[in-house]
C-alpha cells in the first residue's frame, strides 16, 4: 500500500546529511576528482598557452587551480555561515574566460590577468548577498536554459575527443574504446542496484581505459617523468595595481563573464538541490546564496594566487544524479583529494593519460543526463506560450553563436569573442527576454505593514479595493482576504515560535497574473518553509502544532499554488488565487 509521500524520481542512495562509511566516502570522493581534475586542468592549460606565455607561470596557474578548487570545493560541502551550499559542489576553473583570457595574458601579462580575476570576484559576491533582487530574472527558466545550453557548448568539444587518435594506432580503437565505456556505464546504471550505480561512471571509464590499453592508446610516457610531490616555487605573478588604460579596457569583459558565470552557478545551485533528496523540497535560496557566495569568494582567491577563476562545474550535478551519492562528506573528500592531486604530480600525471575516446563516451552520459534536468527545471513551474517562446528563441540563438551560424565576425571581436560561447551568448538572451517579459507584466498594487495580526483590517481594505479595481465578485475578495490572513498569520507564527525575530515588516504586492490573482509576501527570513510544510500536512510531523496545521490546511484549500523562497534576511511567499 502507498503512503502517500511525494517521492521524488530521483533514485538518491545517500542524501546530504547521510554519513557513508569512510571508504565509500573515499571511493566516491576520489570518483568525482579523477573525473573532474581534467576538466579543471584544460583551461588555464589552453590560456596559457594560446598567450604565449613561459612555462613557469603555466606549472604555477596548474597548481594553484586545481588547489584551489579542492579548497572551495571544500567549503561548499562544509557551509559555514553563509560561505557554502552544504551540499556535493564540486568547483573547477572557467571556460567563459577563455575569449576575454588570452587577450589579458597576451596584452598585459599574468599579473594584469590576475588583477581582473580579482576585480570581477565583486560580481558573484554583489549577487549573493543580494540574490532576493534579481529572483524574477534569474528563475526555473533562464536557470533550465543555462543548463540545457552547456551540454550544446561542450558536446562539440566531446565529439572531437572521439576521433582522437595518436599516429601508429589502429582508427577503430577510438569508436571501440568509446563504445566500451558507454556501454560498461549504460549496463551498470540501468540494471545494477544502488550499490553499483554509484560505481558505474569509474566502473566505466576503467574498462574503457583497458580497452584503450590493448590498443596503445594509453599512453604514460609523462608519468615517469612527474615527481611524486612537488609545489612550484616559481611562476606567482603578483598583481598589477597600476590601473592603467588596458585594465578599463578589459574590466567589462570580465565583468559580463563573472555575471555569466554566477547565472551558471545559481543555476547549477538550484539543479544540485534537486538531485540530492528523495522527496521532493522546496528550493532553499540561502543555500543558493551560499554556493554564489563560495564562487566569488574563491574568485578572489584565484586573483590573489594568479590564476584563472573557478565556478561550480554543473558535470558534479549530473555526476550526482547519476551515482545517487549526494552526501556532505562525498564532496569534502572530493576537494581533499583535489588539493592532493595538486600536491602530487604523478597522480596527476596519471588522471591525465586516460584516453580522449574514452573522456568523450563518459561526458555524453553526463551531457545526456544534464540536458534532461535542463528540461526539468523549465518544465517545473508550468510552461506557458511566454516561456516557451523565451526558452526556445534563446535557446537557439545560444546554438547558433556556439556553431558559428550567428554574425561570426561580430562574435569573435566583441569582448575577446566572448558570445561565441553558446551558454554566454544564450545565457545574455534568455536573460534580456526575461526581463523584457517582466517589464511587460501588469502594474502591481503594493503596501507595506508591520507583520502582526494587528495590521489585518489594513490588508483587508487593501485587496477589497484590488478586487473592486480589477471587477472582481465579493467572494473572490472574501477568498483573497482568507489566503492573506492565514499566510500572515503562519508567517507571525514565527515569531511567536521564536523561529525569527520580532517586529517585522510586510510588504504584500497584488497582480492580475492570467487570470488570476498572484499575492506576493516578503519579510524577513524565518526557518520553516511553507511549501514542505504544507507537503507533510498529515503525516508524522510532530513539530507542528495543530493549530499551525489547521491554517496550512485551509491555505493549501484556498490558493491555486504556494511560493516560498527563503533567502538570509529576506521571505517571500507567492500565493496564487483562482478567480
Amino acid at each position: 500500500m502507498s503512503s502517500g509521500k511525494p517521492h521524488s524520481d530521483i533514485k538518491v542512495r545517500y542524501e546530504p546529511e547521510d554519513r557513508p562509511h569512510l571508504p565509500v566516502t573515499l571511493g566516491l570522493g576520489t570518483q568525482y576528482a579523477i573525473l573532474i581534475v581534467a576538466r579543471i586542468v584544460v583551461v588555464p592549460l589552453v590560456l596559457v598557452r594560446a598567450a604565449g606565455i613561459e612555462d613557469s607561470y603555466l606549472s604555477w596557474a596548474l597548481f594553484a587551480a586545481i588547489s584551489l578548487c579542492g579548497l572551495t570545493t571544500m567549503l561548499q560541502a562544509l557551509r559555514i555561515g553563509r560561505i557554502g551550499s552544504g551540499y556535493v559542489a564540486v568547483m573547477g576553473t572557467s571556460l567563459a574566460v577563455v575569449g576575454v583570457g588570452v587577450n589579458a595574458l597576451a596584452e598585459g601579462g599574468p599579473a594584469l590577468f590576475a588583477t581582473l580575476v580579482l576585480a570581477a570576484s565583486v560580481v558573484p559576491l554583489a549577487m549573493s548577498a543580494r540574490l532576493a533582487i534579481f529572483r524574477r530574472i534569474l528563475n526555473p527558466t533562464v536557470s533550465g536554459t543555462v543548463i540545457m545550453l552547456i551540454p550544446a557548448t561542450l558536446m562539440p568539444k566531446a565529439f572531437d575527443l572521439i576521433t582522437e587518435v595518436p599516429a601508429g594506432v589502429p582508427m577503430m580503437a577510438a569508436p571501440i574504446c568509446a563504445s566500451v565505456t558507454l556501454l560498461v556505464i549504460f549496463v551498470i546504471a540501468l540494471t545494477g542496484g544502488a550499490a553499483w550505480r554509484l560505481w558505474s561512471p569509474v566502473i566505466g571509464v576503467v574498462a574503457g581505459t583497458a580497452a584503450a590499453a590493448i590498443f596503445g592508446l594509453f599512453d604514460l610516457g609523462d608519468l615517469g617523468q612527474a615527481f611524486w610531490v612537488g609545489i612550484p616555487t616559481v611562476g606567482w605573478p603578483g598583481l598589477d595595481l597600476s590601473f592603467g588604460p588596458l585594465f578599463w579596457g578589459l574590466l567589462p569583459g570580465f565583468l559580463l563573464v563573472s555575471l555569466i558565470e554566477s547565472v551558471q552557478t545559481i543555476s547549477n545551485a538550484v539543479a544540485v538541490q534537486r538531485v540530492s533528496w528523495r522527496r521532493h523540497r522546496a528550493v532553499d535560496f540561502r543555500a543558493v546564496q551560499g554556493t554564489v557566495a563560495t564562487a566569488g569568494v574563491g574568485n578572489m582567491l584565484c586573483g590573489v594566487a594568479g590564476t584563472v577563476p573557478n565556478t561550480f562545474l554543473s558535470t558534479s550535478v549530473a555526476v550526482t544524479e547519476l551515482t545517487g551519492a549526494a552526501a556532505r562528506r562525498v564532496g569534502i573528500a572530493a576537494g581533499a583529494l583535489l588539493i592532493a592531486m595538486a600536491l602530487m604530480p604523478k597522480a596527476l600525471a596519471f588522471v591525465l593519460a586516460i584516453p580522449g575516446p574514452v573522456v568523450a563516451a563518459y561526458l555524453l552520459v553526463l551531457m545526456a543526463t544534464l540536458f534532461i534536468l535542463g528540461m526539468k527545471m523549465v518544465l517545473h513551474d508550468g510552461l506557458d506560450h511566454r516561456k516557451g517562446l523565451i526558452v526556445g528563441v534563446a535557446f537557439w540563438i545560444g546554438a547558433g553563436f556556439q556553431y558559428g551560424a550567428l554574425f561570426p565576425d561580430f562574435a569573435g571581436g566583441f569582448a575577446g569573442g566572448m558570445l561565441r560561447s553558446g551558454v554566454t551568448s544564450g545565457g545574455l538572451a534568455v536573460i534580456l527576454l526575461t526581463v523584457l517579459m517582466e517589464a511587460m507584466r501588469p502594474r502591481q498594487s503594493r503596501i507595506e505593514m508591520v507583520l502582526d495580526v494587528s495590521a489585518l483590517p489594513a490588508l483587508a481594505d487593501f485587496l477589497n479595493s484590488f478586487a473592486h479595481r480589477n471587477g472582481w465578485s465579493e467572494a473572490v475578495a472574501l477568498r483573497l482576504n482568507a489566503v492573506a490572513e492565514e499566510t500572515l498569520l503562519t508567517l507571525a507564527d514565527q515569531d511567536r515560535a521564536g523561529l525569527a525575530g520580532g517586529g517585522r515588516r510586510l510588504v504584500l504586492k497584488a497582480r492580475k497574473e492570467n487570470g488570476a490573482a498572484a499575492l506576493e509576501f516578503t519579510a524577513v527570513a524565518g526557518e520553516g518553509n511553507l511549501q514542505d510544510r504544507m507537503a507533510l500536512i498529515g503525516e508524522d510531523a510532530t513539530w507542528e502544532a495543530a493549530d499551525r496545521e489547521v491554517s496550512l490546511r485551509i491555505l493549501r484549500h484556498l490558493s491555486s499554488s504556494v511560493r516560498h523562497e527563503q533567502y538570509h534576511d529576506t521571505d517571500i511567499v507567492t500565493v496564487h488565487v483562482a478567480v
